[in-house]
């Protein structure tokens, strides 16, 4: 999208975008205060991450909007700050996970299904309205790596909800924390090293060209 004319994406392609973000903003927001309630009452590791990646991609959704509206650079560097903090959010997750692990008490695994199921649906809808703007600049890549990751971990959660339940151990939930952090690493790696390439690509021309012997 920035390597459009003047940095202005088509307009079809752009006025559909901006409303794809509007809905996935509302329903990344709706669905916080939904896993961070089950969280509580579960004692769910996974859950209260997932929680933590909606609040945290509602951030971005809104982000993304405000980059769209400034054009240009700007939706490279917002897409850098998107992808470093994607990063945090993963080391925090794996933190996380090991203070579970270390209390050592298992979540209640019906209340982690019904809802890890509730926010695969919600995750996989914004997922397939925002699957045709996958490969495109940085930004509009970060926002469809956020919703790719979300999807993978709400599955991951419900494969967790059913672990716990079948074995009445916590590893499970534990385990699942630990991946949806690692996911957050590298999907935030991927982001911040493209949006550094773009970067260098838009600043590159506005160097002063030497020639042989200056």
């Amino acid at each position: 999208m920035s390597d459009a004319c003047c940095n202005v994406p088509p307009p079809p392609r752009g006025i559909s975008y901006r409303r794809v973000l509007w809905v996935a903003l509302f329903a990344n927001g709706s669905m916080f205060f939904v896993e961070l309630t089950a969280s509580l009452l579960s004692g769910s590791s996974a859950l209260a991450a997932d929680a933590a990646d909606f609040l945290g991609d509602a951030t971005n959704y809104g982000l993304s909007l405000a980059a769209l509206a400034a054009g240009g650079a700007w939706l490279s560097r917002v897409a850098m700050l998107k992808g470093a903090g994607m990063a945090l959010y993963g080391a925090g997750v794996l933190g996380y996970a090991g203070w579970r692990a270390w209390l050592g008490t298992p979540p209640e695994p019906l209340t982690m299904g019904a809802v890890g199921l509730l926010a695969l649906a919600v995750n996989f809808s914004v997922a397939a309205l925002l699957f045709r703007f996958r490969e495109g600049d940085a930004n509009m890549r970060s926002v469809w790596i956020c919703s790719r990751n979300d999807a993978i971990g709400n599955l991951a959660v419900v494969a967790a909800a059913a672990g716990v339940f079948g074995t009445g151990s916590g590893w499970p939930d534990i385990a699942v924390a630990a991946i949806m952090g690692a996911l957050g690493i590298s999907g935030g790696w991927q982001i911040v090293r493209q949006a550094v390439s773009e970067l260098h690509h838009t600043s590159a021309p506005l160097l002063p060209h030497r020639g042989v012997g200056q």
